[in-house]
């Protein structure tokens, strides 16, 4: 989803003198961000619906384990990526925050759709990544693999201008690496066809997403 870009351009258009209308245009793109957002989440949950009932992973199956656990693990990515997109000062940080933000809110409609369409709760009673091999091995302080502590969310959420677009870069990277980790965990562990079309989906682009993330923080020194 590529929702932010038309906010940028809405910004990019402001008079730079203007202080009002750029504020103005910045209210309307995060508006035009929690609206693709929503979209998102809807497709995901339509998406999620098309799973079929018959062969339903169970509880403690690794499709369940993987769709909880990437769900929060996308939840701390969608914070992040909208830090990034309201208060980034890099033009392509926001931008990269807003296409975070959006994508990883419909895969999470689509996780917990399944969920629902397996007659599972969205929580199970199994330790995070308890269903991949060694899971537990990677937990450290109860945060898997590639997520931002506690006191890294609080500085990210204090930072400002190119302190918080170059804070963001470097925790969006470690986030993703630890997601692609876990995303490969599913590949390997998974046996629902539909799960796996959609977890090699989301390696391709948090790959991507990488790619880009690395180039930005290297162009702005960080």
């Amino acid at each position: 989803m590529t929702a932010p870009a038309t906010t940028d351009s809405a910004l990019d258009e402001s008079p730079a003198t203007d202080d009002g209308g750029r504020g103005s245009a910045r209210r309307f793109g995060t508006l035009a961000l929690a609206a693709a957002i929503v979209v998102g989440l809807l497709l995901g949950y339509a998406g999620g619906l098309l799973t079929p009932t018959f062969t339903r992973p169970g509880n403690n199956s690794a499709e369940a384990g993987f769709a909880r656990d990437m769900t929060s693990h996308h939840a701390q990515a969608v914070e992040m990526g909208l830090i990034a997109f309201q208060r980034g000062e890099d033009s392509e940080v926001r931008q990269i925050g807003g296409d975070i933000a959006t994508g990883q809110q419909g895969e999470i409609g689509t996780m917990q759709t399944w969920l629902r369409s397996w007659g599972l709760d969205p929580t199970g009673d199994q330790p995070p990544m308890a269903w991949m091999p060694d899971g537990a091995g990677q937990v450290h302080d109860g945060l898997m693999p590639g997520m931002a502590t506690p006191e890294e969310m609080e500085k990210l959420r204090a930072a400002k201008g190119h302190e918080l677009d170059v804070l963001f870069l470097q925790l969006m990277i470690r986030h993703h690496l630890g997601g692609i980790h876990m995303i490969q965990g599913i590949l390997d562990e998974g046996h629902d066809d539909d799960v796996l079309a959609v977890a090699q989906t989301m390696k391709n682009t948090q790959q991507t997403d990488l790619t880009n993330l690395q180039a930005a923080l290297k162009r702005l020194g960080g």
